[in-house]
């Protein structure tokens, strides 16, 4: 299953894919790799393992439509089946074609901790400021709407007494990082389904 991988930073959750398509977990192929910075590491993973990117900066465009536009043109060139948003701090519009083509992952249980301002760090602290006892990871079809779309699945995490935001969020990436390809697995297996807002996987 072809995919683009859209970054903004380190590229952790890349590497991750990469990794697990090395080992033969998943059956995908990472055709392009975009990154929203011109100085993104992640872009390294991207060069070492051969694969096309493009650097695509909010600031050259007039609007978030135009922006948007640029970046799945580039999709739609190289023929991907799904958009894979690794760590991409930039909003972006969805055009129809690309409908629950869309894929994040948010470091929370949905609709817990969620939506504009809820990224990074500032989720786990909130989870710790709450005292929730239970986080974790939700991987789900992006919209036009922050941390909306359809969720494909959770991995919940416990929240234990001593944690900080650092501990929590390694434990949290942890379950990303075996979330986040499981998902992608069913996506190429064609195990995936949407119904409304409901995902329903055979």
């Amino acid at each position: 299953m072809p995919i683009a991988v859209l970054i903004s930073g380190g590229g952790t959750t890349l590497k991750n894919i990469l990794e697990k398509i090395d080992a033969g977990s998943i059956n995908v192929a990472v055709k392009l790799v975009i990154s929203s910075s011109a100085d993104a590491k992640g872009l390294k993973f991207a060069d070492d393992a051969g694969i096309a990117r493009e650097v695509i900066i909010r600031r050259d465009y007039v609007d978030q439509e135009a922006f948007s536009k640029e970046i799945f043109d580039n999709c739609r060139r190289a023929g991907v089946e799904f958009v894979v948003m690794g760590g991409f701090l930039k909003r972006v519009t969805i055009p129809d074609d690309f409908e629950n083509r869309v894929v994040n992952i948010h470091p929370a249980l949905i609709p817990a901790f969620c939506g504009k301002g809820f990224y990074g760090h500032h989720v786990h602290e909130a989870v710790l400021e709450y005292g929730a006892k239970l986080s974790g990871c939700t991987v789900h079809f992006a919209d036009n709407q922050y941390d909306h779309g359809p969720v494909i699945l959770q991995q919940a995490v416990e929240v234990r007494d001593d944690d900080t935001p650092d501990t929590l969020a390694a434990r949290v990436f942890e379950a990303e990082c075996e979330a986040y390809p499981k998902a992608l697995g069913l996506l190429a297996a064609g195990q995936v389904r949407v119904e409304g807002r409901r995902v329903r996987i055979s």
